[in-house]
C-alpha cells in the first residue's frame, strides 16, 4: 500500500532478530538505500500462552529473544548511524510489562525488560539520540482472543470501552518522534484507559 501511494518509499529486509551477527548488514542496508537512518521502531515480537507448568526453555529464548536481545542488538548496531543524524529509537512495549497477562508470563516478563530497555537506552545513547516507548492496549485482537465473549470483557475494562486501532498507535509514534523533542526514556501508554481498570 505505501509503495502504491509512493514509488520507492519502502525498502523490506527479512532475517532473524536473534541472529545478532547479521544485525549490522541490516543497518548497512538501510544506509545504502537513503544515504541515512532517523528512526528505529523496535516492533517484532513473538506472542503466545506459556503456562507455567508447561512452559519451556525453547518459549523462553524465543519471547525474550525477539522482545530483548534483538531490539537490544539491533539498537547498538544502527546506534552510529542513529547518532549522526540525532535520531530516535522507539520500542513497541505492552501495557503487559507492568500488568502481566494470564497464561503469558515469559512474555509479560519479556515485555519488562523491554520497558526497561527504553530506559537503559535512553541513558546509553543520550544526549545525542532519544529513546521511547509506546505500551498499546486492545488494538489488534490475537489468534488467542478472537471469542466475542473476551474481546467484550477486555473492552469492558477499556475506559473508552472501545478497541483502538493500527492508527492511534502511528499518531503516539509520530508524536514522540516529531513533536517530542524533550521527551526520552518514556513509555506512552495508548489503551483507552485499560490499565485505569482492576
Amino acid at each position: 500500500m505505501l509503495e502504491r501511494a509512493r514509488s520507492d518509499s519502502v525498502r523490506l529486509l527479512a532475517g532473524d532478530l536473534c541472529a545478532t551477527a547479521a544485525l549490522a548488514d541490516w543497518v548497512t542496508q538501510a544506509l545504502a538505500w537513503r544515504g541515512r537512518l532517523d528512526l528505529l521502531v523496535n516492533n517484532a515480537s513473538s506472542f503466545y500462552p506459556t503456562p507455567l507448568e508447561t512452559a519451556t526453555e525453547a518459549q523462553w529464548d524465543d519471547l525474550l529473544g525477539s522482545n530483548l536481545k534483538g531490539p537490544f542488538f539491533l539498537t547498538r548496531a544502527a546506534a552510529p548511524a542513529l547518532r549522526a543524524t540525532g535520531g530516535c529509537v522507539v520500542n513497541v512495549v505492552d501495557i503487559h510489562a507492568q500488568r502481566p497477562l494470564v497464561r503469558h508470563p515469559i512474555y509479560s516478563i519479556a515485555k519488562a525488560g523491554n520497558a526497561m530497555l527504553v530506559q537503559a537506552l535512553a541513558r546509553e545513547l543520550a544526549p545525542e539520540v532519544r529513546v521511547n516507548g509506546i505500551a498499546p492496549g486492545a488494538i489488534l485482537w490475537n489468534e488467542y482472543e478472537t471469542s466475542a465473549t473476551v474481546r467484550d470483557e477486555v473492552l469492558s475494562r477499556t475506559a473508552l470501552g472501545r478497541q483502538g486501532t493500527p492508527a492511534d498507535i502511528a499518531r503516539a509514534l509520530l508524536f514522540l518522534v516529531c513533536d517530542a523533542p524533550y521527551v526520552t526514556g518514556q513509555i506512552l501508554v495508548v489503551d483507552g484507559g485499560r490499565v485505569l481498570q482492576q
